[in-house]
């Protein structure tokens, strides 16, 4: 097997205080190989997000090792973790998350400018261009469509060169054949630039374009079609 990006190893996490603790994620190992496409299904409450936070460094695992590539998150420090994503994952989000005071040029320049990047509009308009914005770059969110929206974000993704991309359920605030059309722009992104892509979803045809399937249940992994999901 091709050598993995991604290795959890009996990961558990735990969410919320008291009577509304919930343990969200029981035990969870998964490798995913450098280069995969890998769709995560499964019912609401199953974990599939909440698995998504923890491969990009936004949630902390109460035990277990997270490895992504090649380096432990556990016993960073939030800074460390930011600034590692920062260079090695990007992130799409259902709801876009854009800066509605921010143009599509600064949404996308702005968050590599911080890094301290060199030439951050110019990668950013670059980047915009690649998912066919070239001529909404002035524009600000709410005087985009919702695919246009998505679009800048995954355009905000791509700046970094990220070896990863994670996307929960990127599609789901779209209708049907602009879904497809941001589907499209994801897969063919990812496979042109030979990232990894995590993909969330509730959409069975979406997920049956990734090369593997792994189905979550109630915080655990239940089925993983495909590739074998964990190495020895």
């Amino acid at each position: 097997m091709t050598e993995a990006i991604i290795q959890l190893r009996d990961v558990s996490l735990t969410l919320g205080q008291g009577a509304s603790r919930v343990e969200v994620l029981k035990g969870v190992s998964l490798d995913v190989a450098a280069g995969e496409a890998v769709g995560v299904v499964g019912p609401s409450g199953s974990g599939k997000s909440t698995l998504l936070m923890v491969l990009a460094g936004l949630e902390r695992v109460d035990s277990g090792t997270v490895r992504i590539a090649g380096e432990k998150l556990d016993g960073k420090s939030e800074d460390a973790i930011a600034s590692f994503r920062g260079r090695n994952i990007g992130i799409v989000f259902q709801s876009f998350h854009l800066i509605p005071n921010m143009t599509a040029l600064e949404n996308v320049a702005v968050p590599l400018e911080l890094a301290g990047a060199a030439d951050p509009f110019g990668i950013a308009a670059k980047e915009l261009a690649a998912v066919g914005l070239s001529d909404r770059i002035t524009h600000y969110p709410g005087e985009l469509s919702g695919g246009e929206q998505q679009r800048v974000a995954i355009a905000r993704a791509l700046a970094p060169s990220p070896g990863i991309l994670v996307a929960d359920e990127p599609t789901g605030n779209l209708d049907q054949a602009t879904g497809r059309q941001v589907a499209d722009l994801l897969f063919a992104k990812a496979a042109e630039r030979g990232m990894t892509l995590v993909l969330v979803t509730h959409d069975p045809a979406l997920a049956a374009r990734c090369s593997r399937q792994v189905a979550m249940r109630s915080g655990r992994i239940e089925t993983a079609l495909g590739a074998v999901a964990v190495s020895a």
